[in-house]
């Protein structure tokens, strides 16, 4: 991978990482209500890699972190944890502006003198970054207008509606649309800072600061929110429960909606709505959902072909389960299983 440098102030690249003669300015907006996480994360990704590059005789490549605020000084986060921020000063060029969320962002939002310093840093960012609902700040100063960007998967809705010129994609890691960087929720921040990490200095260095984040791997930003165990709502009332129980117990089995309205006593068209409303998602997208977290745990666990697993787990041909698992998880059941299957132990003699 041929590594780029970005010139200081500007959106260009030249020649490699070693030409840079001052480390990268990493300014982080803080303010009360703040996500403690989405600040800290990126932090300690971008001191980490500072450290790996003083290791390799390139202290100046590395990154000056500051947090900043509207008024200098202490800042309750949401959890309670106090963080200390410099003053936000406007007139500063940072290499990289970084955008926390938290419960405070609306807020934050509102605040107007917040919103125009948001814009003015980022006007002179090589590269803007939101975590989380950070991205309700950005598109408060109307850094997003038009482009493609992702949040938190429980605010992206609330997100769209408050600025409909913003296309919101709930279901990516992170999103990169020119030099705006938006991402998930609290840990995705720290995905996408190794992404940067990535991006200034190659892969090598991400990857060694994710070894000593303990981090079990670096997660593209294509691949879902869900690509983790998913959480799944539970109807209010006991005949749909009983449906989802039943789903959830054999995903192979036959759960055509004709069978499934028959389990809960329903017409079709009675438990299509019910199901709907209770549980968030229609049928045919839970049973698809259901199945697809079968197949990763087979792939995750067992040898087998995936041939083998898309006929075991209800998909039938391995083409079905391969298109199910890009539209949902932007990767295939091949790499799936690369990135996420379990190693056996090495033994020793």
């Amino acid at each position: 991978m041929r590594v780029i440098d970005a010139i200081p102030g500007s959106g260009q690249s030249r020649g490699v990482a070693s030409r840079r003669t001052t480390p990268r300015p990493v300014v982080i907006v803080t303010y009360t209500g703040v996500q403690a996480l989405d600040v800290t994360g990126p932090h300690e990704v971008f001191a980490g890699a500072t450290g790996v590059l003083a290791e390799r005789a390139r202290p100046r490549a590395g990154y000056d972190v500051s947090l900043v605020a509207v008024t200098p000084g202490p800042v309750r986060s949401e959890s309670g944890l106090t963080l200390v921020a410099g003053a936000l000063d406007p007139a500063v060029a940072p290499d990289t502006l970084i955008v926390p969320g938290g419960s405070g962002v609306r807020a934050a939002a509102a605040d107007e003198t917040l919103v125009r310093a948001v814009s003015e840093l980022a006007g002179r960012a090589r590269r803007t970054v939101s975590v989380c609902s950070g991205a309700f700040l950005l598109a408060a100063a109307g850094l997003l207008s038009g482009r493609r960007v992702t949040t938190h998967w429980a605010r992206a809705a609330s997100l769209a509606e408050r600025h409909p010129d913003v296309r919101v994609d709930a279901d990516p890691i992170w999103v990169r649309d020119g030099d705006v960087w938006t991402s998930a929720g609290v840990t995705a921040g720290i995905d996408v800072s190794l992404a940067l990490v990535e991006e200034d200095h190659g892969v090598d260095v991400a990857d060694t600061v994710a070894r000593w984040l303990v981090m079990f791997l670096r997660r593209p930003g294509g691949q879902s929110q869900f690509a983790a165990p998913v959480w799944r709502t539970r109807a209010r009332h006991d005949p749909v429960r009983r449906v989802q129980d039943m789903i959830d117990a054999d995903p192979a089995a036959d759960l055509r909606i004709g069978v499934l309205a028959a389990r809960a006593a329903m017409s079709e068209r009675h438990f299509l709505r019910r199901f709907t409303e209770e549980v968030g998602l229609s049928p045919a997208r839970y049973v698809a959902a259901a199945r697809l977290e079968s197949a990763r745990r087979e792939l995750e666990q067992s040898g087998d072909t995936v041939a083998a697993i898309a006929a075991r787990v209800g998909f039938g041909t391995s083409e079905s389960m391969r298109r199910t698992f890009v539209r949902h998880l932007g990767t295939s059941p091949d790499d799936y299983r690369r990135r996420f299957a379990h190693q056996p132990e090495r033994r020793y003699a």
